[in-house]
């Protein structure tokens, strides 16, 4: 058994919730042919004098490939311990003060990407609903029956922000079209794409898809890798 353990958590890394693009080798600022090809057309390549990975991925892996969401009918649900449940369309959510930060994403496969983000605080979303006193995780549901979840009090501590733009442009499909988490600081299965729900919870141990296969429920990104 303690010979197949290590095997199963090798494969699970490989199949972990986050994408984005593989992280270069050789000169850090050097961009290869498969890296620019995933560039889409007009997406800002740079920022503030550095360099911005391109929004789409080499690969997916995602839980059940690719979502293509109809943003007509798209609702987002704010609901569990809220004084107010209620829907957005994403009309609205794009109608609120919105925040655009760079920020990286660090995969546990080992790559990492950094991208323009754009798009509401998520403390913002969740006070029109009203959080509860007793709530202390915001669990989130994807389109594709992805869920995980991050405390609330690290939500409001780091304005975390709900995303709909990456690199100047709406989200890719691949990235989570129409919304992504932008869980700062947190490993890729923290980033929820296509989410679809926000739950409030007294669960203070709630776990994810991931995180029920052994995943950490922190998901702290090492000091090595920032």
């Amino acid at each position: 058994m303690k010979r197949i353990l290590p095997m199963v958590l090798a494969s699970l890394l490989l199949l972990s919730g986050c994408a984005a693009t593989s992280v270069e080798t050789g000169d850090a600022d050097a961009v290869s042919a498969a890296t620019q090809s995933r560039y889409r057309a007009n997406e800002i390549t740079e920022y503030q004098g550095a360099r911005l990975d391109p929004a789409i991925g080499p690969r997916d892996n995602s839980i059940s490939g690719v979502q293509y969401v109809d943003a007509d009918t798209f609702t987002l649900t704010i609901d569990g311990l809220v004084d107010a449940p209620g829907t957005l369309t994403l009309d609205q959510v794009r109608a609120l003060d919105f925040y655009e930060r760079r920020i990286t994403l660090y995969c546990v496969e080992g790559w990492e990407a950094t991208i323009l983000w754009k798009g509401a605080l998520l403390d913002e979303l969740i006070a029109k609903a009203g959080a509860k006193p007793e709530a202390v995780t915001v669990i989130f549901s994807s389109v594709d029956g992805y869920t995980t979840s991050l405390p609330l009090a690290t939500i409001r501590e780091k304005g975390l922000i709900l995303a709909y733009e990456a690199n100047g442009l709406d989200l890719p499909p691949e990235m989570g079209y129409p919304l992504i988490v932008v869980a700062e600081e947190k490993l890729g299965y923290k980033w929820g794409r296509w989410v679809n729900r926000i739950t409030l919870s007294d669960d203070a141990d709630y776990q994810g898809f991931w995180e029920q296969r052994g995943f950490s429920n922190s998901a702290e990104v090492p000091d090595s890798r920032k």
